[in-house]
């Protein structure tokens, strides 16, 4: 007999555990469905007339753009968004933290004090234009070349940095974004290779940012060193001496406190709300308490869910900045004729989401239980530990980098329908909130989260995140590593790219 979970009393809509054929009345449900619904897909308990509200998890999700009989699968065909108020009392559910120290990783204490999981050496490019001298330089050092304890030399290339004007908003930004991977304590050290006569021109950008070249900082330009191959000679003679001093760093026992983990979903399902996401809030509860940092980001995808973050606010400071990007956003959709509920994709459709307040709902659980710090923008610095919020749009790579470059050393992802996300400089430990998914690309999952449908503890799934985060911080490789996957994922936000 197929079977259904129903998350809150209150829902008006029941989720299939298994595939419900048109006529079967599954366990824990008094009423037969009306047509086959695929498992992780909505069965409504009993009729909504059209107009009405449909909750899940205790909260609204859409309203009956039909009427909706008890039985009917409540999806696209049924079910549209509803943009009206969510009221939030700031603060009301923001409690106190008690903080205790015990959790250890073997980390990289950098001169500083910063403290990285990951030793590389990375090359950035000021502009497009220094792309493939970049590459270039990175190819001579294959990982298979590199002393032990070196991760790497990588390049990370993108498509801007002239174009346009020096004081341009997406300079700005890219300048922002490319400066937090110059100080990431992911990286021993940092090679810049520009063209010479581009918008982004280096000295101002190391400026701007409070940079300064130095033996770990070093800098190159192609029109200086008379072209492409002496660039490319130039700048791998500087790198190799970047990898021998790499090769001296060792790792040491550091507090968990030390970690930073940027929290992102994507190809989410119907169960990613129930297993994968509320699993990961868990190990960010673990995480937090041991005086460790996370970031939530992707600010689309929270959209329908702010109520939830406002009544976690640490103060009302937090709570205007929160509302002040949720804004930014609506006008910028207005302003490019899109719709905030466009976000769920063909993937979320087909895996059970319908609306972006049903995708949202989900998503906000990555972030656990604890109070919301701080508000920062796209690559800003990460100002505080605990829970905060960095500004991004909804595409994982472009969120991911962000996060990266505000001191994320670390990276967990859930999924349900399936991802291949791999970054560097920061491992990437990606979640699978269903059984199937994790047995079918298990050379991709590193957690499986369904046991939780089956009646293990969240408690005890977010535990075993958590330890995976230990790991490896400490230098054990996630399957996206084993893989070699993160040289292609650095995409900075270009603004009015993309939602």
């Amino acid at each position: 007999m197929s079977r259904v979970l129903i998350l809150n009393p209150a829902d008006d809509i029941a989720v299939a555990l298994d595939d419900i054929a048109a006529g079967d009345t599954p366990e824990g449900l008094d009423v037969a469905a009306t047509a086959d619904i695929a498992q992780g897909h909505k069965i409504a308990r009993h009729a909504v007339a059209e107009g009405g509200l449909v909750r899940r998890y205790g909260q609204v999700i859409g309203r009956a753009s039909a009427s909706i009989a008890a039985g009917d699968h409540v999806h696209v065909h049924n079910l549209m968004m509803d943009d009206g108020p969510r009221e939030a009392e700031v603060g009301a559910d923001a409690h106190a933290v008690t903080t205790k120290a015990g959790a250890t990783f073997m980390g990289i204490v950098r001169p500083d004090g910063r403290v990285g999981t990951r030793n590389y050496i990375g090359v950035l490019t000021s502009v497009n234009c220094s792309a493939t001298v970049a590459r270039r330089i990175a190819d001579a050092f294959p990982d298979a070349s590199l002393p032990e304890g070196v991760d790497g030399v990588v390049a990370f290339t993108h498509q801007g940095g002239c174009g346009g004007s020096s004081l341009s908003s997406d300079v700005t930004l890219l300048q922002r974004t490319l400066a937090g991977y110059a100080r990431h304590p992911n990286f021993h050290s940092i090679l810049i290779i520009g063209l010479g006569c581009e918008a982004n021109q280096i000295p101002n950008w190391l400026s701007n940012e409070g940079l300064e070249a130095g033996p770990a900082l070093r800098t190159l330009t192609i029109q200086e060193a008379g072209g492409t191959a002496r660039a490319i000679e130039a700048g791998t003679a500087i790198v190799r001496e970047l990898v021998d001093a790499a090769a001296t760093v060792k790792r040491t026992e550091v507090s968990a406190s030390h970690l930073v983990v940027g929290l992102q979903c994507g190809g989410s399902d119907g169960w990613s709300g129930v297993t994968a996401n509320p699993a990961l809030g868990a190990a960010v509860d673990l995480l937090v308490g041991q005086g460790g940092s996370a970031m939530l980001s992707e600010t689309p995808e929270i959209w329908g869910a702010e109520h939830l973050l406002l009544r976690r606010a640490a103060d009302q400071g937090v709570a205007d900045r929160l509302n002040a990007r949720l804004e930014w956003w609506r006008e910028y959709a207005d302003r490019h004729q899109m719709e905030l509920n466009n976000n769920p994709s063909p993937g979320n459709l087909k895996g059970g989401l319908t609306t972006i307040l049903e995708k949202s709902l989900g998503a906000v659980a990555k972030s656990g239980s604890t109070p919301l710090n701080d508000v920062i923008g796209y690559a800003e610095p990460l100002a505080t530990s605990g829970l905060s919020f960095m500004d991004s749009p909804g595409y994982d790579p472009c969120s991911a980098t962000g996060q990266i470059a505000s001191g994320a050393n670390l990276i967990v992802f859930t999924t349900g329908r399936g991802s291949v996300f791999g970054a560097k400089p920061a491992p990437t430990i990606k979640v699978a909130s269903n059984a199937k998914l994790a047995s079918w690309m298990d050379e991709d999952m590193d957690v499986d989260a369904s046991p939780v449908l089956s009646g293990t503890p969240m408690a005890e799934v977010g535990r075993e995140i958590f330890e995976r985060m230990l790991a490896v911080a400490s230098g054990e490789k996630s399957k996206s590593e084993e893989l070699g996957i993160g040289d292609n994922e650095f995409v900075p936000w270009a603004v009015g790219a993309y939602l």
